[in-house]
């Protein structure tokens, strides 16, 4: 069979038999997909720190019958403080597994790769607000999902000033005068406006380039939150890990 290179993040491992794993692992280009990773679990594998959840790297495979096959790895970001601190790893759990839920084989899911790795170094690597991460994550990711709401103007009357609400009814932002008539809108400040409208049209490396006070962030999650649930029809828990 022949070989052929790709970059992807493990998204789970599994022991398979004595010595050997089975891994989902997201690719841009081929989607999600199932590896065995023969021997990876050996004291002194090759494959041993490649295969790790969280490791991103580029993975030299073959395709067998129903799955893949790994014949080598070069990790190049393992996310280490991701293993080292609780809180982290339980929001980059929670949101490991919602990408598992959106993403399929044969699915180009470079944004949504790319999203991921973007959001998984900002937990890693920074101190920002956890549940905010959270947010802006789900907020992106349903705009790469199709679900993008609309930020133009007020979803009702088209008016562009005095945007107050966001409707989770109707997908976007209402005026003060449509939200008040509309019982599932959330209100609004100017902050949580700019928010919403930075996270939807930011440049990906950007993404979590700002920060967003307190009272704000309370109406920002809510959001993220009430939105992200009624589109993917699920709710996703923090999950105490141990």
């Amino acid at each position: 069979m022949a070989s052929q290179k790709i970059n992807g993040i493990i998204l789970s491992e599994h022991n398979l038999g004595d010595f050997d794993k089975m891994l989902t692992m997201l690719t841009p280009g081929i989607g999600k997909i199932s590896c065995v990773a023969k021997g990876a679990r050996r004291p002194k594998s090759a494959l041993l720190a490649g295969t790790q959840m969280f490791c991103f790297g580029e993975y030299m495979v073959y395709k067998g019958t129903s799955t893949y096959h790994i014949n080598s790895v070069e990790p190049i970001e393992i996310f280490y403080n991701l293993r080292t601190d609780l809180d982290k790893l339980k929001y980059a759990v929670n949101i490991n597994k919602i990408v598992q839920d959106v993403t399929n084989e044969n699915q180009n899911c470079y944004n949504i790769l790319q999203l991921l790795l973007n959001t998984l170094y900002t937990i890693s690597e920074t101190d920002k607000n956890l549940d905010m991460i959270l947010s802006i994550f789900k907020l992106r990711l349903l705009s790469i999902l199709g679900f993008m709401p609309n930020i133009r103007e007020c979803v009702n009357c088209k008016e562009k000033e005095n945007i107050e609400y966001f409707s989770i009814k109707d997908d976007g932002f209402k005026c003060s005068i449509c939200g008040k008539q509309d019982t599932s809108a959330i209100s609004i400040s100017k902050s949580t406006k700019s928010a919403i409208i930075y996270t939807l049209t930011a440049p990906a490396k950007k993404l979590y380039s700002f920060n967003i006070k307190e009272e704000a962030l309370e109406e920002f999650k809510l959001i993220a939150k009430i939105y992200f649930n009624q589109k993917l029809e699920k709710e996703y828990k923090l999950e105490e890990l141990f």
